[in-house]
């Protein structure tokens, strides 16, 4: 069973809690029924909020997001919830990200925009939203501030970011050698 993890640039919060508190008790009744589990959740350690908070306090990324891993585990003893079998920082993962997105490129699903960030092209994928009932054709450009406001250069409104291209100014030292930039 794969879940959602915590985005370690900050203490989680009892709303974040109620998520894992619901993934344990999931866990807990797939076991009690006798099935066999195991259990992966990610840890997103790299993305503009850590970044941000990294330079702030002036520390390497992985110094900055360390503190509040730590803190994620003493919460969930805390709170008595089972560890999961495995963890998975994203920035463990960063080759194996560069090349599926190197494949969803091949294939069409993703494309490189001006400013060199990646971007997936959800026209390209026909059941998009099928799982949270949303029908490609009612998303509507626009339809929220979070899309007007988005500042990357995409082919739709829609599509959504896979990889952002290194920006010293933004990003500072926090960077992986890609083919993306």
């Amino acid at each position: 069973m794969y879940t959602c993890g915590p985005t370690v640039y900050n203490y989680a919060h009892i709303g974040n809690f109620r998520t894992y508190v619901f993934e344990d008790l999931l866990r807990r009744s797939i076991k009690y029924f006798g099935f066999p589990l195991k259990q992966a959740m990610n840890l997103t350690d790299v993305e503009d909020k850590t970044i941000i908070g990294a330079q702030e306090k002036g520390v390497p990324l992985e110094e900055y997001t360390q503190v509040y891993k730590e803190a994620f585990f003493e919460d969930l003893k805390t709170l008595n919830i089972e560890p999961v079998e495995i963890y998975s920082p994203a920035t463990d993962y960063i080759p194996e990200m560069i090349a599926m997105i190197e494949t969803l490129i091949e294939k069409g699903y993703a494309y490189q925009g001006k400013d060199r960030g990646v971007y997936f092209r959800i026209k390209a994928f026909p059941s998009y939203g099928r799982l949270s009932h949303l029908k490609l054709e009612d998303l509507k450009e626009g339809a929220s501030e979070r899309v007007t406001d988005d500042e990357y250069d995409k082919e739709s409104a829609t599509d959504f970011v896979l990889w952002k291209s290194y920006d010293e100014k933004r990003d500072g030292d926090v960077f992986w050698e890609s083919p993306f930039g």
